[in-house]
């Protein structure tokens, strides 16, 4: 059996809803023992957040479902003195502690990362906001959508009708939540040369700026305001989506003999040579003019005909599938980007898994998301406690 990359690294999970325990999930795939740390009455949020009511009910909401494969679930009331001074136990021996509490909530606990540090000097500590832990806005509340609007994401969506337009999903927790496990790996990697911990500062707002640096360059360097094209590609035409005799395509013709090629698929030769269009500049300034010359030839023939055809003269194309499609592609089949875990009282569902492939030490969906509290006796059983002390505890609420 293959050894997983992160195997015999425990990461102490304190984290909510999306940002957080999609960074978690990355390391869990990456064979990391990950110990969810969840409040006693209802754990995570996202237990509580999914388009079913009845597993919402469970504390096994679609959400949860989605972010926490391979993962092992406690509960600890850190607020109170036994719950500190476990929670202080399971750090000794940690490597990594993440979470996405406001800037200072972990510091008013007495559990802040110089605390920890000096019960474990190895401990990476990542701490995950939406504004980071300094900074004039350092402790507003921030939900993905928030940050949306704030970095400029939604000002460059859309089109002079529908504008701004907020991102189809949550980018930002998503991307922040890959920001802060590439960063955990290279606080690992640290390690392994020095010995060292350290504190790791992940702001959702940083996280998805540097991700429009194509449009920031083009104002910061160039002078040029972003302009907006819907599903135009402002770097060159034709580029964007097309209408065709039975829906859309995307084309992207990039190149010089690509946009040539197009001309030849589409049979309008006549085009290359138009002033208008001969060269790349002067033809996305006139791509008003070209996309109705082109969509004319594109509505005589289906999406698919059109796909097989600029594909094959290496012009890159393709369909705009729904979501339900895309999912089940024979690509995305072939590459196992989802696969299928048993969930106790639910039945057989599909998640993503790790869609970085390695050959020798590949990530897998090994376990199913925990239901809340589910490791309890065996992590705590690890640290002494008894079945009593447990039974007490738990009678307490710090468990």
């Amino acid at each position: 059996m293959s050894r997983k990359i992160l195997d015999g690294i425990k990461v102490l999970d304190l984290t909510n809803v999306l940002s957080g325990p999609f960074t978690t999930l990355h390391l869990a795939l990456l064979g990391a023992e990950v110990i969810k740390v969840e409040n006693p009455k209802d754990g995570d949020l996202a237990r509580k957040l999914g388009i079913v009511p009845g597993l919402n009910k469970q504390l096994m909401g679609t959400s949860f479902l989605a972010q926490n494969c391979n993962k092992l679930s406690i509960t600890l009331n850190t607020k109170s003195p036994e719950g500190k001074e476990l929670f202080r136990k399971l750090v000794k021996d940690a490597d990594v502690l993440v979470e996405n509490f406001r800037p200072g909530v972990m510091e008013r606990l007495g559990l802040g990362y110089k605390s920890l540090a000096e019960i474990n000097p190895r401990l990476i500590y990542c701490a995950i906001s939406g504004f980071g832990q300094t900074g004039p806005d350092a402790l507003k509340p921030a939900y993905d959508q928030i940050i949306q609007g704030l970095s400029g994401e939604m000002a460059v969506n859309g089109d002079e009708r529908l504008n701004p337009l907020r991102t189809g999903f949550p980018v930002c927790d998503t991307v922040g939540g890959l920001n802060a496990a590439f960063a955990v790996m290279a606080a690992l990697f640290h390690r392994e040369r020095t010995g060292e911990g350290q504190f790791i500062d992940v702001a959702l707002l940083d996280s998805i700026m540097p991700l429009m640096g194509w449009v920031a360059a083009n104002l910061l360097i160039g002078g040029e305001q972003p302009v907006l094209m819907g599903n135009d590609n402002f770097t060159a035409a034709p580029s964007g989506t097309f209408r065709t005799q039975d829906g859309h395509i995307n084309i992207a013709a990039n190149k010089q003999e690509q946009w040539e090629a197009v001309c030849e698929v589409l049979e309008v030769p006549e085009l290359k040579t138009d002033p208008r269009f001969q060269e790349r500049d002067t033809r996305k300034k006139n791509r008003k003019a070209l996309t109705p010359l082109l969509e004319a030839k594109l509505a005589q023939r289906p999406t698919a005909h059109w796909v097989e055809a600029l594909n094959a003269k290496d012009v890159p194309s393709g369909d705009i599938l729904t979501l339900e499609a895309a999912l089940r592609q024979p690509q995305v089949q072939h590459r196992k980007v989802l696969q299928k875990v048993p969930v106790a009282g639910i039945g057989e569902v599909e998640v993503f898994g790790l869609t970085a492939l390695f050959d020798k030490t590949p990530g897998s969906v090994d376990t199913p998301p925990p239901t809340l509290g589910e490791h309890n006796r065996t992590i705590y059983g690890a640290l002494g406690l008894s079945e009593t002390e447990l039974s007490e505890l738990k009678t307490k609420g710090v468990i």
